[in-house]
């Protein structure tokens, strides 16, 4: 059996148009009516912006692993720099292993001296249960580390199934993820500089 043809809009209702989806504008999209909308309501949106010039950041990479840490150390250190970050403004802070970094963290941040702290670690899955427990409480040590402290705290630790992963993403084949976390730790800790006083922020804008 042939298909059956698309019934064309009749011509009386061109006035009118033709019915759209739910949320679909003249435009032919949802995203352009809504952008539009939120710029006329004088919403206001608060992000941080990638430049580190005047940024203090304490670079906190463990040892263990080292093959891989300090690569990714290289990379974050040439982000900050390439951002604009002096090197008198940032330290490195060395921890024996992964679990290590959050309290090192937590430390740094109670200093209140720091913008932005980059916790830098490699966790390689062996034939124990090590690697559970101990990707497991970084990543639980370090998150409770950025939910309390003022500054700004990234998350660049590795935890691959093998070491060729592990190398992938040190600066091969899939990028440099202390770069990333370089990078994060920038855009948020101007983040949280720009919500800090968002009353004077308004008002000086009047």
């Amino acid at each position: 059996m042939g298909r059956a043809a698309a019934t064309p809009c009749p011509r009386r209702r061109a006035s009118r148009g033709c019915a759209r989806p739910a949320g679909v504008g003249k435009e032919g999209t949802i995203g352009k009516r809504r952008e539009r909308r939120w710029r006329g309501a004088g919403m206001r949106t608060y992000e941080g912006m990638l430049t580190a010039d005047g940024l203090r950041v304490a670079v906190v990479v463990s040892r263990f692993n080292g093959f891989v840490t300090e690569q990714l150390l290289s990379g974050a250190l040439d982000a900050l720099r390439r951002h604009g970050a002096r090197d008198d403004d940032v330290e490195i802070v060395r921890v024996p292993g992964t679990f290590e970094l959050a309290p090192a963290a937590q430390r740094l941040s109670r200093l209140g001296r720091y913008d932005a702290i980059v916790a830098l670690g490699a966790v390689i899955r062996g034939a124990t249960a090590h690697f559970d427990l101990i990707a497991g409480e970084a990543i639980k040590g370090l998150a409770q580390v950025a939910l309390t402290s003022d500054c700004a705290v990234s998350f660049g630790v590795l935890t691959t199934d093998t070491l060729e992963q592990a190398i992938e993403r040190a600066g091969t084949k899939a990028g440099n993820k202390g770069a990333d976390a370089a990078v994060a730790a920038i855009e948020q800790a101007n983040l949280l500089k720009a919500l800090a006083t968002p009353r004077a922020a308004r008002a000086a804008r009047g």
